[in-house]
């Protein structure tokens, strides 16, 4: 199984050419679409998308993510073997967020000219390295085969908090449609209890640590632990961004009242 997850959009023909490179090499390959209208550029918003299916799918899968501004420069492409499955795409900190949390045991360049499409273009690596990388693994071929180990991925800070002595400091990994903002901070941050202390761009909020969004009053804010088990920030029947324009990549401060 293969799941995939882009920026590509649903317009042009990127996500038919990587299916067809995966059902060309393995015919038998089950492939399913996470998300293809990650934002743009956005390696945060779509580690988010990633990491937050991995509950769902079985030991084994293949994860092959394509949010890649820097395609043809330097940045290696990798593989990362955990103790789960298998992520592929580029080094840039957009597969660490998922992998990390099903423990990574190896992660490696991908190299090897056998087990990439014979002509490699500069602009669409998820077409020529990464969906034939994917196909492969779903055959058997090991993940050392691909090329030497790597010891340094990129991983950026989105990838863990900063726990203090009072205060967990995340920052905010994606806003959903409907404005409910996601931060990095997970249950076990903020567990047991009832209300919260949440500063960011300069603003306040004290706010009950609710179970679901109609908990609060219609159109109050409050904070709870999201279906994906991340901390989100929500208003009852509104959009908690709009009202105090926060976006991704904005640093939060949550202290446990």
């Amino acid at each position: 199984m293969i799941t995939l997850t882009t920026d590509f959009g649903l317009r042009d023909p990127y996500v038919a050419e990587m299916k067809g490179v995966i059902l060309t090499i393995n015919p038998k390959a089950q492939i399913i679409d996470n998300s293809h209208g990650v934002e743009k550029y956005n390696t945060r918003v779509g580690a988010f998308m990633l990491a937050s299916i991995l509950p769902y799918f079985p030991k084994g899968t293949v994860h092959v993510a394509v949010i890649d501004p820097q395609v043809g420069t330097k940045r290696r492409a990798i593989l990362i073997e955990t103790i789960q499955g298998f992520f592929v795409g580029p080094d840039n900190g957009v597969l660490m967020l998922a992998a990390k949390s099903q423990v990574i045991q190896h992660v490696y360049e991908i190299v090897n000219p056998k087990l990439m499409l014979t002509n490699i273009s500069n602009t669409f690596q998820g077409r020529d390295i990464f969906a034939p990388a994917a196909a492969h693994l779903t055959l058997g071929i090991k993940p050392e085969d691909f090329g030497p180990e790597v010891f340094d991925p990129m991983t950026p800070e989105f990838v863990q908090v900063d726990q203090r002595e009072v205060a967990v400091l995340g920052e905010i990994l994606d806003v959903d449609d409907f404005g409910n903002v996601v931060t990095n901070i997970q249950t076990k941050e903020v567990c047991q209890t009832q209300r919260l202390s949440v500063k960011f761009n300069n603003i306040n909020l004290e706010l009950e640590l609710a179970k679901t969004y109609a908990h609060a009053k219609f159109k109050e804010p409050l904070a709870l632990i999201g279906s994906n088990g991340f901390l989100e920030l929500a208003i009852n029947q509104g959009s908690f961004s709009e009202k105090y324009h926060i976006s991704p990549g904005d640093k939060v401060q949550v202290i446990v009242i």
